[in-house]
């Protein structure tokens, strides 16, 4: 599960140092947010295949992931703004900071959303 959430923050701080992600318009949070999902879909469909689970257990599996990443994420968002206000160097915002201080929030950003990911699929599984 490590090497999950590993792959998906050089994926997501590889795109950002590419240039793929637009800092001025909306379509830099969806690119973030496809990034997010797809992470999130590894982690349904890793854990689905490692406990062997049928059709169902598939279909819950990425519904539950899914759901915890997506209730995660925007909390996620606000602890890393919250913590990297003070290195935005009187920037409007993290993305207009730009650098390293971008890097760092989209890491963790994506490193929280995924342990939400994580949390739902543990909550479920001790309920089955």
């Amino acid at each position: 599960m490590t090497y999950i959430v590993l792959i998906a923050v050089i994926g997501i701080l590889l795109l950002q140092w590419t240039g793929a992600i637009p800092l001025d318009s909306v379509g830099g949070a969806l690119v973030i947010a496809t990034g997010v999902l797809a992470g999130t879909l590894a982690v349904a469909i890793h854990e689905a295949w490692v406990k062997k689970r049928g059709v169902l257990g598939w279909i819950v599996n990425v519904v539950v992931s899914f759901a915890g990443a997506l209730l995660i994420a925007p909390l996620g968002g606000m602890v890393m703004v919250m913590l990297l206000v003070p290195f935005v160097n009187g920037s409007t915002s993290l993305a207009a900071a730009g650098g390293p201080v971008m890097s760092v929030a989209l890491a963790g950003q994506m490193v929280i959303a995924l342990l939400g990911s994580w949390g739902g699929l543990w909550l479920v599984n001790r309920w089955r």
